[in-house]
C-alpha cells in the first residue's frame, strides 16, 4: 500500500470514530462509500452473519446464516436475489465461493472470486444470475470475525465493464477493514448481534439508538410518539436481549 492510500485508510478510520454509537447507520454508509472510492467500485454489501447453536449434520454452510444484509445502493432485483439466495441456504444449496470463505470462519479473509474458484465458475449459473445477471463483475469479500460465532462480511463490486480487482486492490480494502475491530463489533451490536439473545426487532433498534445518545426514557418516547409505557416495555426488552440490567452496563458493551 503507498502512502496516499495509507493516508486515505487512517484518515477514514478517524472520520468513522467521530461517529457516535447512536448512527451506526450512518457510519457504515459513510464506510461503504469510502471503500468504493478507495478502490473505484460501484457498490458495497455488509452482512451480519451467525453461526446457530444446533445445526443439521450434513448443513454446508456449518450453521453460518446471514442475519442482517445492507447494501449502499439497494435496488428490488438484489433484495429479491439476497431472498432467493437465503431460501437456498436454508435447502442445504450453498455456492461455492461461499463455501470457500466459510472454511477458514474463524480468521480474518479477504478474498477476490479468482482466489475462491477456478475460471470455469465464472460461466456457472450462480454468476451469471447473481453476479452479471445483476451487474456485478467482480468481487472482494471480506470476513472480519467478531467472536467464535459472528462475523462481520463486506462485498465490493465492480460492474462487468470495469477491470477485475487486483491483488493490490484486494489488499487495499483488506486494510482498511481490518484496522476496525472496533467498528465491526459496534456494527454487529447495533443490529442485536452477536450479543444479544435474539436479533433486534426494527422498533428495539430505534429506541436502541436513542438509548445510547443518552436521553431519558420519556424523551424518547416523545422522540419516537409512543407512550412511555411502550418504551419502558421496549427498554426491558433490549436489556433482556443482551443479558443486562441498566443502561451502564448496555453501554459497556459499545466500549468494549
Amino acid at each position: 500500500m503507498d502512502y496516499r492510500q495509507l493516508d486515505f485508510a487512517h484518515g477514514l478510520w478517524d472520520e468513522l470514530a467521530d461517529f457516535d454509537a447512536a448512527h451506526a447507520d450512518e457510519a457504515l454508509a459513510h464506510l461503504m462509500e469510502a471503500l468504493c472510492a478507495s478502490v473505484t467500485a460501484w457498490d458495497v454489501c455488509w452482512i451480519g452473519t451467525v453461526r446457530l447453536d444446533a445445526f443439521a449434520p450434513d448443513d454446508p454452510a456449518k450453521g453460518w446464516r446471514p442475519h442482517i444484509v445492507r447494501f449502499l445502493h439497494p435496488k428490488p432485483p438484489v433484495n429479491e436475489a439476497v431472498r432467493e439466495q437465503t431460501d437456498m441456504l436454508e435447502q442445504g444449496i450453498v455456492d461455492e465461493t461461499t463455501l470457500r470463505n466459510l472454511d477458514n470462519a474463524g480468521t480474518f479473509r479477504a478474498n477476490r472470486l479468482r482466489d475462491l474458484v477456478e475460471p470455469e465458475w465464472f460461466e456457472s449459473y450462480y454468476y451469471r444470475t447473481y453476479y452479471s445477471g445483476l451487474g456485478k463483475g467482480d468481487a472482494v469479500w471480506v470476513a472480519f470475525p467478531v467472536n467464535a460465532d459472528a462475523e462481520s462480511w463486506f462485498g465490493v463490486y465492480r460492474s462487468p465493464d470495469q477491470p477485475p480487482f487486483t491483488e493490490a486492490e484486494r489488499d487495499d480494502i483488506a486494510y482498511i477493514l481490518r484496522g476496525l475491530k472496533w467498528f465491526h463489533r459496534r456494527l454487529m451490536l447495533s443490529h442485536g448481534l452477536p450479543l444479544a439473545a435474539a436479533p433486534l426487532t426494527p422498533s428495539e433498534r430505534r429506541v436502541l439508538h436513542l438509548l445510547l445518545t443518552g436521553l431519558p426514557e420519556k424523551q424518547i418516547a416523545d422522540e419516537l410518539e409512543r407512550s412511555f409505557h411502550t418504551t419502558h416495555e421496549c427498554v426491558t426488552a433490549i436489556y433482556r436481549k443482551f443479558g443486562v440490567k441498566n443502561r451502564p452496563s448496555l453501554m459497556a458493551l459499545w466500549l468494549g
